[in-house]
């Protein structure tokens, strides 16, 4: 389905994954599930961090927020796509569009800013374990909470406002299961080199910036400890390698989709399901099954939901 050049346009028509009935069924009960797990392991991360004494300290405040971003990200994309799969027109409306693109920028970019603080936080409970507790308090906790969110209020905003009010006619197919930025802007009725220009520094650069500066951040605290305390490298490295591998699933798609935004791997749509909907689940299950404290607290809350009932 397509308009006629001239025409206004007021839907976008996504262009999901191609196949038979039989594979786009396959599509739809595989990322329902992943779906499904990936709120139900989001929302038990939330609660037992909330509901378990021991785990009221800053790491796991921060874990908490971090799964509720990871979840609210996916809801901003994987329940259309997922309804997409089925359905045999595929549109979305441009407003619908708008709205997507903001949330998902919105989250990104406060998530991003947030596996910064994380990285912080590891710095200063590994290197200044005597003054952890003093440095990391409430206050400063709640200070880089609403930073993360701000960050990705104006993150979002500065590419938005640009692109709200550009003009679509002609072409209404997005190369993707989810509308964002780069394809979008594409599709306008003038000329938007400077927009291009502007999201690859806004999402492209500064992603790939923050990934280099967390790597950086993780090999100065493995070089300290390695220099003050060599018996505690070992447990270092097993703390960071989880952070690390997180990074890299966040960071990685980013800077394939935003740093070469108007090339091929915009419309990549395996960076897309990573992005949006895999990372998200593995969040949960990488913090879990690496940590005992975690594995520890959620049976205690899951014997005494039981003995409860």
């Amino acid at each position: 389905m397509g308009y006629e050049n001239g025409s206004t346009v007021t839907e976008f028509i996504l262009v999901g994954f191609s196949g038979d009935w039989q594979l786009q069924t396959s599509f739809f009960v595989t990322f329902s599930l992943i779906y499904g797990a990936t709120v139900v392991g989001n929302i038990l991360i939330i609660v037992t961090v909330a509901a378990n004494s021991t785990l009221h300290s800053p790491m796991y405040f921060l874990l908490g927020n971090l799964s509720f971003l990871d979840m609210c990200l996916s809801t901003v994309t994987t329940p259309k796509m997922i309804r997409d799969l089925l359905a045999e027109h595929k549109g979305i409306s441009v407003w619908g569009c708008m709205a997507q693109m903001f949330f998902m920028h919105l989250f990104g970019g406060a998530e991003m800013t947030l596996l910064i603080v994380m990285a912080f936080d590891r710095y200063v409970a590994i290197c200044k374990p005597l003054h952890y507790r003093i440095i990391m308090n409430h206050r400063l906790l709640n200070i880089f909470i609403i930073l993360s969110w701000t960050i990705g209020f104006i993150h979002t905003m500065s590419q938005m406002v640009l692109t709200v009010n550009l003009p679509f006619c002609g072409h209404n197919i997005v190369n993707n299961i989810f509308c964002d930025l780069p394809l979008v802007i594409k599709l306008a009725c003038i000329e938007t080199n400077t927009l291009e220009l502007f999201v690859i520094a806004d999402s492209g650069l500064l992603s790939f910036i923050c990934f280099i500066l967390l790597l950086i951040s993780y090999t100065v605290i493995l070089v300290t400890v390695k220099h003050k305390s060599p018996g505690r490298l070992s447990k270092a490295l097993s703390t960071l390698s989880a952070h690390i591998i997180v990074v890299t699933l966040f960071f990685g798609p980013c800077i394939f989709i935003y740093a070469w935004p108007f090339g091929r791997f915009a419309s990549s749509k395996v960076l897309a399901v990573f992005y949006t909907v895999i990372t998200p689940l593995l969040n949960p299950i990488i913090y879990t099954l690496r940590n005992q404290e975690m594995q520890k607290a959620m049976r205690k809350l899951w014997i005494k939901q039981v003995n409860f009932v």
